[in-house]
This record gives structure tokens, sequence and C-alpha cells, in this order.
């Protein structure tokens, strides 16, 4: 539900990419015939998703993200159209593209006036799934070998439904860093949570006026809460692990539960240790907030955000280098039963139209080489959703790290408010605003999210 501008320059990455899969290219088309695909030349013969072999199909996808910003070199639409274009070359598919505000809006509206573009953005694997159900979206096991695509992508058993595969990450984040501005904190990388808090007690000593977090909870276009969701996601999981995140995800774990109190309760907790006053927690959008890292005196210590925050550091510090005036070390253990848990978010791609032209297309955006592209993009902060894919197109120390740190998770769970149904994850959202308003209501916000949970997931 949050949203990422780029800076556009791309590297050796683009170009290698581009070469790569040009090579790949051969006289025949998987789906060409306009049949069932099957699969022809999507993976090797070790499982792995290789590059599919195309010749030229011609015709043309009709495509709706949210990525935006048309021909400017650093919007997101543009980075996008990097991607596609080696595909565009190998097949000869036009590209019908468009973009909207409001993805899900625009997908209700055209089931409603069954006027759907053949491949899409999905608002999240709950809206994936209740699209499935629906029969509105297409499988994609025809496409390609669904065993290496679990194998090659974190989260991706989130995007099956009745074992069958629905959506594909594009490109993806990891949750849970923890930033900070090396000039200020020099303690190292703490070994749990309980060493994180006292190593910040230890550097606030020092530091007159400086709180330990920044949180910022502004977003717009009805999603301002989540950085808060993403505070609680990230708690249960390294607190109860997999299993009771799993189960609150799908709704058979009550929100008013000890577990996931407990989460709210360690999340207030930083809400009592942050910059700022409660108006300016919610009025505070989230690519600012952790501007006070750069202050001086610096307002706060730590600030908890995913990958892509690198983007409004670098768009907010034009001079800032990466390592040397900011840093991040992942979210530390909790529990240690449950060492190297890890969320993460990812833009969705779906399939609404199987036209060779989308199916070839959707087997061309899983590769390696077309993964490989919008992260090697400077400032990016993207990751990509394939393991496969070299660190070395990464443009700085700092992203490669956290790619290493999603590819290498013990434990990986998607981000939870977006895999729940929508009038759950809103209610989320709400709940969230009215705790850091309120703490002393939790109680009542933990048994009203319990009555969405009951009338949301069916039950």
């Amino acid at each position: 539900m949050e949203r990422r501008p780029v800076l556009a320059r791309l590297g050796a990455a683009l170009a290698a990419a581009s070469l790569v899969v040009a090579a790949c290219s051969s006289s025949t088309s998987p789906g060409a015939s306009g049949g069932g695909g099957g699969g022809a030349g999507s993976s090797g013969p070790a499982g792995t998703l290789a590059a599919p072999s195309f010749g030229q199909i011609g015709g043309s996808v009709s495509i709706l993200a949210v990525w935006s910003g048309g021909n400017d070199p650093k919007s997101e639409q543009y980075a996008f159209m990097q991607v596609l274009k080696p595909f565009t070359e190998m097949t000869g598919v036009t590209i019908n593209y468009n973009s909207t505000r409001d993805i899900n809006a625009s997908i209700t509206s055209g089931i409603n006036s069954g006027n759907l573009p053949d491949v899409a953005g999905l608002p999240g694997p709950g809206k994936m799934i209740e699209l499935a159900n629906q029969g509105v979206l297409k499988p994609l096991d025809p496409l390609f070998d669904a065993n290496a695509y679990r194998a090659d992508t974190p989260g991706a058993a989130a995007l099956e439904v009745n074992n069958q595969q629905y959506a594909e990450f594009f490109k993806g984040s990891i949750k849970g860093l923890i930033w900070y501005d090396p000039k200020v904190y020099s303690g190292g990388t703490p070994t749990s949570w309980d060493d994180l808090n006292s190593k910040a007690q230890s550097a606030l000593g020092s530091l007159s006026g400086t709180k330990e977090w920044c949180v910022g909870l502004q977003s717009g276009a009805g999603s301002d809460g989540w950085p808060g969701t993403d505070w609680i996601e990230d708690i249960l999981l390294r607190q109860s692990g997999p299993d009771v995140y799993d189960k609150w995800v799908n709704g058979q774990q009550k929100w008013t539960s000890t577990e996931v109190k407990n989460a709210w309760l360690e999340f207030g907790k930083v809400l009592s240790n942050t910059y700022g006053d409660t108006n300016l927690i919610i009025s505070t959008n989230f690519g600012k907030a952790g501007d006070p890292l750069f202050k001086t005196p610096p307002g706060c210590l730590f600030h908890h955000q995913a990958s892509f925050i690198t983007s409004f550091f670098d768009t907010d510090n034009p001079t800032a280098k990466a390592g040397t005036d900011y840093n991040f070390f992942l979210m530390p253990d909790i529990n240690p039963q449950f060492a190297g848990a890890v969320t993460g978010g990812g833009d969705l791609l779906g399939m609404f139209h199987d036209t060779p032209q989308a199916k070839a297309l959707m087997q061309y955006l899983i590769t390696p080489q077309a993964q490989a592209i919008w992260p090697g993009i400077k400032g990016s902060g993207a990751l990509s959703g394939s393991k496969s894919v070299s660190t070395d197109i990464y443009p700085d120390d700092i992203t490669k790290q956290a790619a290493q740190d999603l590819a290498g998770a013990k434990i990986f769970r998607f981000d939870g408010s977006d895999a729940m149904p929508a009038a759950m994850s809103d209610a989320f959202l709400t709940g969230i605003e009215d705790f850091t308003k309120d703490q002393t209501k939790l109680d009542s916000i933990l048994a009203n999210l319990d009555s969405v949970q009951q009338s949301a997931y069916g039950g």
C-alpha cells in the first residue's frame, strides 16, 4: 500500500540484462499459436527459471499498475518501461500501459464493466485471493515451473490459491530494517531486541533531547497508518513465531489474544520514546519520518523502515552517501526460538486475460534477467523478487546487504496487512492511528478488530 518514487539512472545492470534476454530469443514462442502456453522453454532441466525463448509474436498487451510519471527519467513508470523494453524488442508486442492511483478501485470498476486489462498490478495477496476465488484472475502454473518459482522467490507460497500460483512478485522490499546515522550511532549491530534498547540508552546518554525512535504514519490514498502495521507484524513474528503470525493473518488468531496484544504493547513502548508528539507522529509522511536522524542535534537515533526508504534519503539529501551518512541493521530477534525471522513486501502482477501476449509477458517478468533491471537503478531501493539475481546488480553495498538479508531469511512472511481482506486491513490502519492517539484504549481497539475479523473472514 506504500508508494515509492525512484531515481532513474540505469547502469550496467540494464545493459547486461537486455543483452542476456536478447541472446535467448529464437523463432519459437510459447503460446504463439493461442494455446495454453504449457510453459515451453520456461524452466531449465534443473528446475531453474530460465529465460523463455520468444520470436516475433506481435499484437499488444494492456497493463494497468500504480507506477506513474510518464517519460520522466526519475519516475517509476519510466523504470518499468525499461524493464519491458527487452521484451518488446524480442517479441514485437506493443505495450498499452495505464497508471492509476487507486488500483483496487480500478480493478473493481473493470470487473463491473467487463473491461479489465490483460495484466495488472494487485493491491496485495488478500485482494489476489479474492480475485482468484471470483474466477477473474488466471492461474499461472501452466506458464512456468511452479516448484522452481517457489524455490526462487521468498514468499511465493502467499501467492497461491488451492495450490495454484495466481500472481508474481515483480519487485520486493525487506521490512524490519533499523536505519541510523553512523556518525551518531556507533554501537554496532545488536544481538537481540533487549540489546538494541540497551545500546540505545547508552548512546542517548550523550545526546541531549534525542529520542530512541522516529515514526511517521501519514501516507495518503487511504493508507495512513501502514508504518505502524509493519511494526506490529515485525514484533509479532519475532515474539510469537510464524504459526501464530499465519493464524492471525488468516483470521484464526484473535486480536485480543495475549500474543497479538503483547505486540501492540511493545509498539506502545516505541511510541512512548518517539521524536515529536502524537500529532506529529500521525501527520508526518512516512517518507520524511527519518529526516530527524540527520538533524543537528539528531531528533532520534533509529528509524524502522523497509529497504525502499533509501530512495527518500537520496532524494531529500542528494549528497548523502550510503554507508557513510546512513546505514542499517536488521531488526534483531526478540524470541531466540524464532531467530532469523523477516517480513517483506512486494509489487504483485496478475493476469486477467490469457492471450499469447499476456502469457509471454508473465513468463518474461519472472526471469532473473527481467528481475535484475529495476533493482539496478541507483536510488530505487528496490530488491529483486528472484534469488537467482546476482547481488552484483545492486548500485551500493547498502542495497546489496538488504537483498542478501531477504534471500537468506530463515523465516519469511509477507506483509500481514497486505494479505488480509480489505475490511480487516482498513480496520488495522484505523486501529494503529487510534492507538497512537491514546494507548489506554488498546483493549477496546483490539475488541473492535476482533469484531471486524469475524465479518471480514466470513466467520
